[in-house]
């Protein structure tokens, strides 16, 4: 770390840094409560596509037990075809944004499938559609949260070290220079009286 210098011309130096200082601090700060408020957003709806996750899957052990007999092959009845992603920007962060999924639903014939194939295919559509959802919900909470760190160390770095050592600087230079000028004036009354004392 460079050594200070105790001059006029650092004070204004370190005057000028703290100002910046204090003025990048508060849309640092703004920037950090948008991300958390987004996040809990953010989280709030992860909960809600886990708990709909949830729902779906009762719902389908209640009404379609029979989907559980591995003997009927119901793996190709449904596919997912295109995922459509887009992004949103929130205070400089780019998250991921589910715009569509398409999912493909393979012909069947209604004399090889049992007649609650119907059925099951409705629920796996809806069940593939909230997975995917879920996993860019997921996304999108695990790039907030490194935001949030990210901002918070940055509020912290410049509110608990850049300011108060900033404040520290300035003071010491004050206190310097005050002192300086102080002694400069006892040595100039000194000489004075010298002086007088000499002419006598």
């Amino acid at each position: 770390m460079a050594k200070l210098s105790l001059n006029k011309a650092s004070l204004q130096k370190e005057s000028r840094k703290l100002k910046r200082y204090r003025q990048y601090l508060p849309s640092l700060e703004l920037k950090r409560q948008k991300l958390v408020v987004e996040r809990a957003k953010g989280w709030s709806q992860f909960e809600k596509t886990h708990q709909r996750i949830e729902q779906c899957q009762q719902i389908v052990a209640e009404s379609l037990p029979m989907i559980a007999n591995r003997d009927i092959d119901l793996s190709h009845l449904l596919s997912i075809g295109t995922v459509e992603m887009d992004k949103e920007n929130i205070v400089g962060i780019n998250l991921p944004v589910l715009k569509q999924v398409e999912l493909i639903k393979k012909p069947y014939s209604p004399y090889l499938k049992p007649h609650w194939a119907d059925a099951v295919v409705t629920h796996l559509s809806l069940m593939l559609e909230l997975q995917i959802r879920h996993r860019v919900e997921q996304q999108r909470l695990q790039l907030l949260n490194a935001a949030v760190k990210k901002v918070t160390q940055k509020v912290n770095l410049f509110d608990k070290v850049l300011i108060p050592t900033t404040q520290r600087n300035i003071q010491k230079i004050r206190i310097y220079l005050s002192d300086a000028e102080r002694a400069g004036v006892v040595r100039a009354k000194m000489t004075k009286q010298l002086r007088a004392n000499s002419e006598d």
